[in-house]
């Protein structure tokens, strides 16, 4: 058979559903044996929306998404999507095609070394050299993408290679465990909370991605300590639960780092150190800090640690919660339930343009508990992070790793191919939208009815929002936007503009029951930002 049929045959062997990219003549061959295959090529209007499809199907599956681009300019495309997912700990396989091997030793039209462009950005990158490898690389690819702590695999297929004949099969698939805690340190952790007179738990997606978020509830309450967690572990703990603090990440002093201020052990569970650096909770280096995940803790100043619990998240939990004692304090629920009054504040609202605080409110009124918000990057992002009440692990998908804009209407596209039974809503920002508006066209072509909410403020609202608190003034960030409406209309899709703050709630409840691409043009009032910034700053603790 031909190198590219051995190729996907591999790639059926991994289990892969879906393939997102776009056709070129470096790849001919591979996508010629792809008709043959019950892989289904998601065809594309941009690589990077590629890129973050399959990002996104990587972090909600935990299996590697795929995404394909031929050289040169297509490889490059991948690249934000690519970095976004290594950084974000979401399992993603990216192959290129590539020049023949026979002109990649001179300068050649189109040909870049893509080994090297793609090693700083992913754990695995390599170029195949021999077909009689394809078997090891993909099998490599997917294994080093998908262990603990996951990312991206970039495989490199030159076109000359990939027409070649070979006698090979595909490897066996063989699934790696992650062992079990050193009871040792499951005992020493326990004896440290049980001394705390105040342990505070942060989670992280490292909770969501061990599927251990039943265990940590189950912890919180043995031994009543309270949670918050990341921006991208939310949902970790239901936020109706009483020990449910919310998200913490804001660069600002929030009631929920009043929690932190007050703690004297910080328990951090499957916690990834790039989404919220410790010198921002932990700048005076003066608490005892335990780390509990898969893998051991990166090194920090502000991240030295009492104990470092390396094994299975799950039996980790359940094993420090044996051992150490229930906390009768209840200062806890002192901060939650400050924190429930804030987020509820803005329920009753009907100011226009709309309030950030009652689009989240109404987004919550209206979807169901499983359905999946996707956050774009950008002002709303910290919206949403702050006050969207997230009952289910991965129902409220934000980038905070790479934070990458144009993320949101690509992933949801790959939420909706994975849920097809759930609502999927991207929420993202004008800048944001036009940055993958294109996919739109994709979403219809295949059938996957995705809600688009736009925040319209026609500006780089968070940009706006660090320049007025660093400079009081704004520079170059604002632009014109088109009718959002009649874009939605030209792809055949449904749009609706929101004139009334008490029209949001009608209007999402409508484009549930449209069932097809739906765009919501949403004026937003962007002058919150700097009211919570002041009232962030004059914030007195509860506790």
């Amino acid at each position: 058979m031909k190198a590219a049929e051995l190729f996907v045959q591999c790639l059926q062997q991994e289990g892969i559903q879906f393939i997102f990219g776009i056709p070129g003549e470096e790849n001919l061959d591979l996508m010629d044996a792809l008709l043959e295959s019950p892989i289904q090529f998601i065809t594309v209007r941009h690589e990077q929306g590629a890129a973050f499809m399959a990002d996104v199907y990587g972090r909600l599956t935990g299996k590697a998404g795929v995404c394909l681009a031929t050289l040169g300019p297509g490889a490059t495309n991948l690249v934000t999507g690519v970095a976004d997912a290594n950084m974000d700990r979401a399992p993603v396989v990216a192959i290129a095609g590539q020049a023949a091997t026979t002109r990649l030793h001179k300068e050649s039209h189109q040909a870049l070394d893509l080994v090297n462009l793609f090693r700083p950005i992913s754990k695995y990158s390599i170029q195949v050299l021999d077909p009689n490898t394809i078997p090891e690389i993909v099998r490599k690819a997917f294994k080093v993408a998908q262990t603990e702590k996951p990312g991206c695999s970039f495989i490199d297929f030159p076109e000359n290679i990939a027409e070649m004949m070979v006698d090979k099969q595909p490897l066996k698939v063989q699934q790696h465990s992650i062992p079990a805690p050193p009871i040792e340190k499951i005992k020493q952790a326990a004896q440290i909370i049980a001394d705390a007179e105040f342990p505070i738990v942060m989670a992280g997606n490292g909770v969501i991605r061990a599927n251990a978020c039943a265990m940590l509830v189950d912890f919180a309450e043995k031994l009543n300590i309270p949670v918050a967690t990341t921006f991208m572990a939310k949902g970790a703990i239901p936020f109706s639960h009483e020990l449910a603090l919310g998200a913490v990440g804001l660069q600002a002093h929030d009631y929920v780092s009043c929690g932190f201020d007050r703690a004297d052990v910080i328990i951090c569970v499957g916690f990834d150190i790039v989404e919220y650096h410790p010198h921002l909770w932990h700048s005076d280096k003066d608490r005892k800090i335990i780390h509990i995940d898969a893998s051991p803790a990166e090194v920090d100043e502000h991240y030295i640690l009492e104990v470092g619990v390396v094994g299975d998240i799950g039996l980790s939990l359940k094993g420090i919660a044996a051992e150490s004692r229930f906390h009768k304090s209840r200062v806890a629920h002192t901060l939650r339930e400050t924190i429930v009054q804030e987020l509820n504040a803005g329920a009753n609202d009907l100011d226009f343009p709309v309030k950030p605080q009652k689009i989240l409110w109404d987004l919550r009124e209206v979807l169901q508990p499983e359905d999946i918000l996707l956050s774009d990057v950008g002002a709303h992002k910290m919206w949403i992070a702050r006050m969207y009440k997230t009952e289910r692990p991965n129902t409220c998908i934000i980038s905070n790793g790479f934070a990458a804009m144009g993320i949101a209407v690509p992933g949801a596209i790959a939420a909706k191919l994975v849920h097809p039974q759930r609502t999927v809503v991207a929420v993202t920002g004008d800048a944001g939208f036009l940055m993958n508006s294109q996919e739109i066209e994709t979403a219809m072509r295949i059938g996957t009815p995705i809600i688009i909410l736009i925040w319209n403020d026609a500006a780089y609202g968070l940009i706006q929002w660090k320049q007025m608190k660093h400079f009081g003034r704004e520079s170059n960030i604002r632009f014109t936007n088109p009718d959002f409406v009649q874009y939605a209309h030209s792809f055949g899709a449904k749009g609706y503009r929101v004139e009334r703050s008490e029209d949001l709630i009608p209007i999402l409840r409508q484009a549930i029951a449209d069932q097809t691409v739906v765009i919501i043009d949403c004026p937003v009032d962007y002058r919150e930002n700097l009211k919570l910034t002041q009232k962030l700053g004059e914030l007195v603790c509860p506790i």
